[in-house]
């Protein structure tokens, strides 16, 4: 015997030599997370308007969660709501109205009134406006002698602390400016810069604006500009401060209010090269984005925040309901279609944000985005978007997520603290999203690559185990334990005849790879029938059926195993014959019982086996060729499950080492045929032999040397003439060599 050399392999001679498959030996996969990374950096550099809307939707949910505390503060909200529209008609009331309205909030002793309202043309309910309508001479000349609306409330505006309302917009693309786009002139503010040059250019600028009629901005105290800073979805998150009218800055609603309630006259804008930083109202100093403006803090609804103007004007508001505070004078009737969407998911009137935005303002409790943010939140989320991607392609996948679960949090937790401690807007979303998006591709690299291992180490374990076992270990894996299961299994064992002299006469390499060629030839006919390679033994192999995987017919497997490999054996050995190459035959044994399968061995080392006697009996079965003269043997324990297999009874053997005789056959297709007795003429030979009525020794004699002298070659006639010859009686052949 010699010891076994593996099969020649396909795979690859790096593999061969140990180099497993894995990330880093796929320096593409470290390249498809780097161009990740920089794919994410070249979005956040994009900024386009999903991320946006991502980024946004994390302040707002921020904002839900932790909506700001009210304080309270001077500042009311005049609500020209359905009880006004009910009580005093429908939006515009005549301006006439509108002064009376201011008398009152002056008596009341409102700081400033800021009227979110525009009062761009001419009120067509005043008197001559009237008579053109009526045409009706003595209604026209009582008429013309009653006061223009405007006119009244221009007298009403004159000396009080009113702020009037402005627009500013985009004018249609190729038409001319129109005289609104020229700011009025000796307008009551200025507006002053320091730190970088041109810090208005950062301001949202706009090439149009409506301004209240000129009567009306003589006598009021200030003009601000009643637009929002609305993101893509239309949710109002910041108030402008400031904006820019072609080259020349103009202030916001709230802004203008907060100057004139301080009696102060100018802005101070303060600069830097990454855009605004803060406006300077008066005393008041209020940290802004690049673009000047204030984001907003949104608190709960504050019934005590709003006065209805039909209270007012019937003199049944508190009398301190106004009295001291800054108060802008909005509407929240939905007729009037001044109703905005706020980071809170509801809808509110548009005149509430400038109220928040000056209630932030007096109060110091800003939310800010420091110009820092941006480039904060880029470091993280390339540094993240590479860490986790190398992570999770270098560790297993829950250790990966363990990561990833830790920087989400990291990255959320941070975000949160900063928005409640400082009340920073961080966005943790965009990382987030980075890093989630480079886990995915990356554990999807690992797993691909992992299953490419798996396939390999599969394919090199067939190499070495049946892969019908690899198979079945992949896929129940919790078999993997040592103990064992008892279990009906058939097995074949095979030995090759004369392998030992012809090692030691031949070239060893030579021999050895005629034995690679011919044991995996039979491998692939064991495979074939889905039979588990137990183990070779040099140039001997034992093959077992219904283990792992039960098998009803592993009698029959076993047998047309047998079969097909005798076949191959006997051409394979008669071809290297014929090339002067001394190569033996196979001999084989098939028997079939129950055993013991499992794993046996240590926790350090299993060895996948069956163990109990049907196995040594198979391996008796095998050795007893040698000296039947056959090349087949197999037991009746098999025949009787199996069909279509003719078969020459060879006689009841007692095995060495055994007691109890086994009745054993060889199938015709093992023997030769041509030298052989007809099965008919040897079957009734035999039965002479076997106990009963029929049995009669010298009969059996006499044909079995009528047998011997035609069919001379025919290796059971010359057995059992022999056995007769030497006194036997039965059928019974004891061995007493293995």
């Amino acid at each position: 015997m010699t010891a076994f050399t593996p099969l020649k392999s396909s795979l690859p001679n790096r593999r061969r030599r140990g180099a497993l498959p894995g990330v880093a030996s796929h320096p593409w996969a470290l390249a498809l997370v780097g161009v990740l990374a920089l794919a994410a950096f070249a979005l956040w550099l994009v900024d386009p308007i999903p991320m946006q809307n991502l980024r946004l939707a994390q302040f707002d949910q921020f904002q839900r969660w932790h909506p700001r505390p009210y304080t309270p503060v001077p500042v009311r909200v005049v609500d020209i709501d359905e009880a006004s529209l009910k009580a005093y008609g429908q939006w515009p009331w005549p301006r006439t109205r509108i002064a009376e309205l201011v008398e009152r909030l002056h008596q009341a002793g409102a700081a400033v009134i800021a009227l979110d309202v525009l009062l761009a043309e001419p009120d067509r309910t005043s008197p001559a406006a009237m008579a053109q309508l009526w045409h009706h001479p003595q209604a026209s000349a009582f008429l013309q002698q009653l006061p223009d609306h405007d006119a009244v409330l221009a007298q009403a505006l004159r000396g009080r602390p009113v702020v009037l309302g402005s627009s500013v917009s985009h004018s249609a693309q190729g038409s001319a400016p129109g005289p609104s786009t020229v700011p009025p002139q000796n307008l009551p503010y200025r507006i002053v810069s320091s730190g970088a040059p041109q810090a208005q250019d950062w301001l949202r600028g706009f090439d149009s604006a409506l301004w209240p009629l000129p009567a009306l901005l003589a006598t009021a105290s200030g003009v601000g500009v009643l637009n929002f800073a609305a993101d893509h979805d239309g949710v109002v998150r910041r108030v402008p401060l400031l904006l820019r009218l072609g080259a020349q800055g103009v202030p916001s609603l709230s802004a203008e209010a907060l100057r004139v309630a301080q009696g102060g006259q100018n802005y101070l804008l303060r600069s830097g090269e990454a855009g605004i930083q803060a406006v300077r109202i008066g005393s008041v100093t209020v940290p802004t984005n690049a673009q000047g403006e204030l984001w907003l803090h949104y608190t709960q609804d504050r019934p005590e925040r709003y006065v209805s103007a039909a209270q007012l004007l019937q003199g049944r508001a508190a009398a301190d309901a106004v009295n001291g505070s800054i108060v802008l004078v909005g509407s929240s009737a939905a007729g009037l279609a001044d109703m905005r969407a706020n980071p809170l998911g509801q809808l509110m009137p548009g005149v509430q944000a400038h109220a928040l935005a000056l209630e932030q303002m007096l109060t110091g409790q800003h939310l800010q985005r420091p110009a820092w943010a941006s480039g904060l939140e880029a470091l993280v989320l390339v540094l993240g978007t590479l860490a986790v991607g190398l992570v999770a392609l270098a560790a297993p996948v829950r250790w990966a997520a363990v990561v990833l679960a830790v920087a989400l949090a990291g990255m959320g937790g941070g975000a949160w603290w900063a928005f409640v401690e400082g009340h920073l807007l961080l966005d943790a979303s965009n990382p987030a999203l980075a890093l989630l998006l480079s886990f995915g591709l990356a554990s999807g690299i690992h797993h691909w690559l992992g299953e490419r291992q798996q396939r390999w180490l599969r394919t090199a374990f067939s190499r070495y185990v049946s892969p019908n076992r690899v198979a079945h270990l992949v896929a129940h894996p919790e078999q993997l334990h040592l103990g064992g299961q008892r279990q009906v299994c058939s097995f074949v064992f095979t030995d090759l005849a004369g392998f030992t002299p012809m090692m030691e006469m031949r070239d060893p390499a030579q021999v050895v790879t005629l034995l690679n060629d011919y044991l995996e030839a039979m491998l692939v006919i064991v495979f074939k029938h889905e039979g588990t390679l137990d183990r070779f033994v040099g140039d001997a192999m034992v093959v077992l059926f219904s283990a792992p995987v039960v098998q009803a017919d592993h009698r029959q497997r076993a047998l047309d195993c047998a079969l097909e490999m005798d076949a191959f054996a006997t051409a394979y050995a008669t071809r290297l014959q014929a090339q002067g190459v001394p190569w033996g035959l196979t001999r084989i044994g098939v028997h079939s019982g129950e055993v013991i399968v499992g794993n046996f061995g240590g926790k350090a080392l299993f060895d996948y086996r069956a163990l109990g006697d049907p196995i040594n009996t198979a391996a008796r079965l095998e050795s007893v060729n040698k000296h039947l003269g056959t090349r087949l043997c197999v037991s009746q324990a098999v025949l009787d499950g199996c069909t279509g297999v003719p078969t020459r009874a060879v006689g009841r053997l007692v095995l060495k080492g055994k007691t109890q005789a086994l009745p054993v056959a060889t199938p015709l297709a093992a023997l030769d045929t041509a030298d052989c007795a007809a099965p008919a003429d040897y079957d009734a030979a035999l039965q002479l032999l076997r106990p009963g009525s029929q049995q009669d020794v010298d009969a059996a004699r006499a044909r079995f040397e009528a047998l011997a002298r035609q069919h001379p070659h025919d290796p059971l006639v010359a057995l059992h003439l022999q056995r007769l010859r030497e006194g036997a009686t039965d059928d019974v052949i004891v061995m007493a060599q293995k």
